[in-house]
């Protein structure tokens, strides 16, 4: 397992195949689904080819990615983080995920904050972008406390949803 950072109470760490249980735990939340969208991985080879696909190759391609976020007191996967990059964006984005179980409790900012201090200060990654749903508030809170500012409201091409861009 590879490490990527860790805070008082979380680390951060890449994907591997063994995380497909907990994949399909995640994008099945109804966080996720409401604000993310239905992935539709309901098994194993599923979760594997997303974590392939997705995460793996991003780390492969690029040094990093999506990366699974646990508690450091026993390892519990509770959520993603990463930076991500997009085809139809011009910066890389920060993007974050966590089970309903463990929102509130202040892990998101704990574990954005971090990810968004390791790209620039690790990663050297100047400029960080991110989107969000315009009725996703948690969101849009999180991303304003960790700094990143409204640029604008898209749509991604192809596809009408309008977005709300942030960045540093």
């Amino acid at each position: 397992m590879t490490y990527i950072l860790e805070t008082d109470r979380l680390t951060l760490r890449e994907f591997s195949l063994e995380d497909a249980p907990f994949i399909i735990e995640l994008v099945n939340s109804p966080g996720w689904l409401q604000y993310i969208g239905d992935k539709n991985i309901q098994t194993q080879d599923q979760a594997r080819f997303y974590l392939t696909n997705g995460p793996l190759k991003s780390y492969e391609q690029h040094g990093y990615g999506p990366s699974l976020v646990a508690r450091k007191e026993d390892q519990k996967p509770i959520g993603l983080c990463g930076i991500i990059n997009r085809e139809n964006l011009d910066t890389p984005d920060i993007g974050f995920a966590l089970l309903p179980d463990f929102m509130g409790k202040g892990y998101g900012y704990e574990i954005a904050s971090a990810t968004l201090a390791y790209a620039q200060n690790q990663l050297k990654l100047t400029k960080i972008s991110a989107i969000t749903m315009p009725y996703n508030k948690n969101s849009i809170q999180l991303l304003e406390k960790i700094g990143l500012v409204f640029r604008k409201t898209f749509s991604f091409p192809g596809n009408k949803e309008k977005l709300l861009l942030y960045s540093n």
